[in-house]
């Protein structure tokens, strides 16, 4: 008979990388292959005045961020649920499973379908998302120095995904021979490739992601199971309704974030090691910056997205190809590229004691965005009579804008495992994709703001106010990233020996 693995056998790995870590890479790819190839549509999709929702730019971008902030809220309370209830194992199933009927659903009739199968997608995602990455952090002991570089190969995995998803997607949606239903089916496909691969490898993560409840006998704890399952999708009128009608999204919005605030503070409270205590105020303070970040980092799939389709030109290098392609592509391309260099980069300056904290780091992340979205609006002096200007000057902003994702993102998802109690790792982790969710819903509005108003509106007049929009985050961008560093020493000793 096989003997189990333990916690302590996985732990205890030779060399850079623990082998769970590649069956966790591949499953993460194959879902963001299926996340960031559906957000790569959802707004070209309700935008389209033909096969899509028919729906004015600014409408398009306020529904785009409602998805998009529920989809991240939803993964805060499936990290609870997740802590408290399922386990992580059973929790990404549960997850998978739902996402894949939500996009099979949105195949069936893009047009007729579309709420009902993203809102399975939303419930799917917030039981998926941050229980792979708490269970990323366990295969660590504290105080492993080798954790970060499993987080940045994990990050690889997402990029990955990302770019195929982005590029299969957008491709079969627009095009003339496939069409949007192609797009969330190639969605559908790919998730279930993702738990497929996670069935198959799932027993050697041992202990890790196992029920909390396994102390109690097996009727109680199914009863239990069963509760958190019929009660996510007991969920489902109530987001359709919320998704449909984006004033209620506001109601919950405003709502959500003080809940869980106080969630936070109590959970805080009730951790009696004031070290500990210490640790997790710091960790909340890289959620809050983390929320303006993406709130202007977001914008790729709302406004971006928009100004892609219509502002744009369709030649790269002298190559021809969808703008909306290279929108959402060549940020994963560039991670994907640049991310070992950057690593490399850090370890340079780490010999010879000169690289900056993590706190900095996230700072430099904000001035690598300021500096991105400062060259989208410079893309208005390449324009032409018409309202299109550089598909070039547009891709490298994405370049600019990598470092800044680059400087803060991965070091994000490590760090929250590291400034989080083992009790609390999903909340925490839940906490920060709960961030994402208020900035995905500031980046709806945002990209609402600068639309315009007229559906007729010519082109000049939708660069400019584009452009503008895009010059006054950079502007927001650049405050942002120098009092980051500017408190820095602060959050230093909050955050004591992690670094």
């Amino acid at each position: 008979m096989e003997k189990e693995l333990t916690l302590e056998d996985i732990q205890n790995f030779k060399g850079k990388y623990p082998k769970q870590l590649w069956f966790l890479f591949l499953v993460e790819m194959w879902e963001r292959f299926c996340f960031y190839g559906m957000r790569g549509v959802l707004t070209i999709f309700m935008a389209d005045q033909i096969l899509g929702l028919s729906l004015p730019d600014k409408d398009a971008n306020l529904k785009y961020g409602a998805i998009q902030a529920f989809v991240y809220a939803f993964t805060f309370i499936g990290g609870i649920f997740a802590d408290k209830f399922l386990g992580f194992k059973k929790s990404l199933l549960f997850g998978g499973l739902v996402m894949i009927a939500g996009n099979i659903i949105i195949a069936v009739s893009p047009q007729e379908f579309f709420y009902l199968g993203i809102t399975l997608s939303i419930i799917g995602t917030g039981f998926f998302k941050p229980n792979i990455s708490s269970m990323v952090g366990e295969l660590y002991k504290e105080g492993d120095p080798r954790r970060d570089a499993g987080f940045g190969l994990f990050y690889s995995g997402i990029n990955i995904g990302a770019l195929l998803g982005g590029a299969v997607c957008v491709y079969l949606g627009t095009s003339k021979d496939y069409g949007w239903s192609y797009a969330f089916l190639s969605a559908a496909i790919v998730m279930a490739l993702g738990l497929i691969t996670f069935l198959l490898t799932r027993k050697s993560l041992g202990p890790i992601g196992n029920s909390p409840l396994l102390n109690l006998p097996a009727n109680k704890r199914l009863t239990k199971e069963i509760i958190v399952y019929v009660g996510a999708l007991l969920s489902i009128p109530l987001i359709f309704i919320m998704i449909k009608n984006t004033d209620y999204t506001d109601y919950f919005m405003y709502s959500i974030g003080p809940l869980a605030f106080l969630y936070f503070i109590y959970e805080t409270i009730k951790e009696n090691d004031a070290k500990a205590q210490k640790k997790l105020i710091a960790a909340f303070i890289f959620i809050l910056f983390s929320i303006i970040f993406w709130a202007f980092f977001e914008q790729s799939g709302g406004s971006l997205a928009l100004f892609a389709q219509d502002n744009l030109h369709h030649n790269l290098l002298s190559f021809e190809i969808n703008p909306n392609i290279v929108n959402n592509t060549s940020n994963s391309l560039f991670v994907i590229i640049f991310s070992p260099i950057l690593g490399l980069i850090w370890l340079a300056m780490a010999r010879k004691k000169i690289e900056p904290n993590t706190v900095i780091k996230f700072g430099i992340g904000f001035l690598f965005l300021a500096a991105a979205f400062y060259l989208f609006y410079y893309t208005k002096f390449f324009s032409d009579e018409t309202g299109k200007t550089s598909l070039n000057a547009f891709t490298l902003a994405y370049l600019v804008i990598t470092f800044g994702e680059l400087a803060l993102s991965p070091i994000g998802l490590s760090i929250m495992t590291k400034l989080s109690p083992k009790r609390l790792s999903g909340m925490m982790m839940g906490f920060w994709f709960l961030a994402s969710a208020y900035g995905q819903y500031a980046a709806g509005l945002l990209g609402a703001g600068m639309s315009s108003p007229d559906e007729n509106a010519t082109l000049v007049t939708k660069l400019e106010l584009y452009t503008d929009g895009y010059q006054q985050l950079a502007i927001y961008a650049l405050i942002a990233g120098i009092v980051l560093i500017a408190i820095s020493p602060l959050v230093r000793k909050l955050m004591q020996e992690v670094k």
